[in-house]
């Protein structure tokens, strides 16, 4: 899709986006609202910054992620004033000037320096402040500063994504797709991870501060932590398995995958990675409006349990395995999550716009949605199957230790663990998945 076909679907958006700002000012008695870019953070005694990450309440309207000091008014009224910083800067790089298919829906104010966006701001009415408070803001006497009440309506519809969203997801996951391909490629050319990581950024046209998280790039007995970010730059003696987990971004918008691969694709491990590819591909079937969302995550643990039986891990029954908790060793995350503007979307763990709580079973703690599936959510599916030391440690002095057969696990440990995960779109009937149609 292309910038073109994406401008109307942007109008409908911005439309949108501002019709839900407008009712939860009207609601909780705002007549403005100040929306910051955010600004860069200085490395403490240092003369360098962090990487500028921006706020995803400012990029709900603007579809830019390095605009560090701009900021976004809106008023009850609908109007839209974004103060667009630009300063004259010899030693950096500066935002060009505003443009694309979407400078049209702004009155936009040119800044030289960061003050110059008091003379913007509203000088009456009840104005609320949406972001991290810094210079120049820190003075000013706004009427609430993130009212939890506001923010709470805002992050429950954040999840009933626009045509727009959807689209720039997809695209997202394109970029994804092409940096995935690239490393897996790498791993069968028996690269290090740093070598690795370093294709994908390529192929997928980052650099890794533009990245939606850090990647993870696991080779062999690496692939059994969870949130790995080492990047080896030596080769390892053995290429045995290789787990990436590695996003991308379009218009602010991420894509969050995930692939296993077995260096030999036809030992045991490999066979393992099939199975858990069809089970992957069992759950994303049943994803529709009006399915259960911690119905498909403990249904999830129910198959990986028949995967233990099958592969001769586990002699308990597939229901013992998962009312004794002995599944959650093997698959200690949660099925996925909600996700667009933030990889970990906001309000998966609220039951209404009040904000009122949702939280996860108390079995499954790290289960991060427990919002039924709705049309035009994009959820994450990413069961996964480890072998992780310290976990495997814990079931190795519970009583459940003798139904577990040992020797199958020492085989299995070495190549680390398995994780498989798609970025579904659901539809008004069914789902439509954003990875597998640039991803195998």
């Amino acid at each position: 899709m292309t910038d073109a076909e994406l401008k109307p679907l942007y109008s409908e958006h911005i439309d949108t986006i501002t019709k839900r700002y407008q009712n939860a000012m009207q609601r909780h008695g705002f007549d403005h609202l100040l929306i910051p870019a955010g600004s860069l953070h200085g490395i403490f005694l240092d003369d360098m910054s962090y990487p500028f990450k921006s706020n995803f309440h400012f990029n709900s309207f603007i579809p830019h992620d390095d605009l560090h000091d701009s900021t976004v008014i809106i008023s009850a009224k609908g109007d839209r004033t974004l103060c667009y910083y630009q300063p004259v800067d010899f030693w950096h790089k500066v935002a060009g000037d505003p443009d694309g298919f979407w400078v049209e829906h702004f009155d936009i104010k040119m800044l030289r320096k960061k003050d110059e966006v008091r003379a913007f701001m509203p000088s009456n009415g009840s104005i609320a402040f949406i972001g991290e408070m810094t210079y120049p803001f820190m003075d000013e006497d706004f009427d609430a500063i993130n009212p939890g009440n506001l923010i709470n309506e805002i992050n429950w519809h954040r999840a009933t994504k626009t045509a727009y969203e959807i689209e720039c997801s997809a695209l997202a996951n394109k970029r994804a797709a092409m940096g995935h391909m690239a490393a897996r490629d790498m791993f069968y050319n028996q690269g290090s991870e740093l070598e690795i990581h370093l294709a994908y950024l390529l192929a997928s046209g980052h650099h890794e501060a533009q990245l939606p998280y850090n990647s993870i790039v696991a080779l062999n007995e690496n692939a059994s932590i969870l949130h790995y970010m080492h990047y080896d730059a030596e080769r390892p003696s053995e290429h045995r398995t290789f787990l990436i987990d590695a996003g991308a971004r379009y218009n602010s918008y991420d894509a969050d995958i995930t692939r296993t691969y077995s260096y030999d694709k036809n030992n045991e491990f490999a066979e393992l990675i099939d199975t858990m590819e069809k089970l992957h591909l069992s759950v994303v079937d049943r994803v529709k409006p009006g399915q259960s969302y911690v119905d498909l995550h403990v249904d999830t643990h129910l198959e990986i349990a028949k995967v233990l039986n099958q592969f001769k891990i586990s002699s308990m029954s597939p229901e013992s395995m998962v009312e004794n908790g002995v599944t959650r060793t093997f698959f200690p995350h949660g099925l996925g999550h909600q996700i667009g503007l933030q990889v970990h979307d906001v309000g998966g763990h609220q039951s209404n716009a009040d904000g009122d709580p949702a939280p996860p079973p108390q079995e499954h703690p790290f289960l991060r949605n427990t919002r039924p599936i709705e049309q035009n959510q994009i959820l994450t599916i990413e069961p996964g199957l480890y072998f992780i030391k310290s976990l495997l440690a814990d079931l190795k002095e519970s009583e459940h230790s003798s139904s577990i057969n040992w020797d199958r696990i020492e085989e299995f440990r070495p190549y680390g663990g398995i994780r498989i995960e798609d970025d579904i779109a659901v539809t008004e009937t069914g789902h439509r998945n954003l990875t597998r149609a640039y991803l195998k």
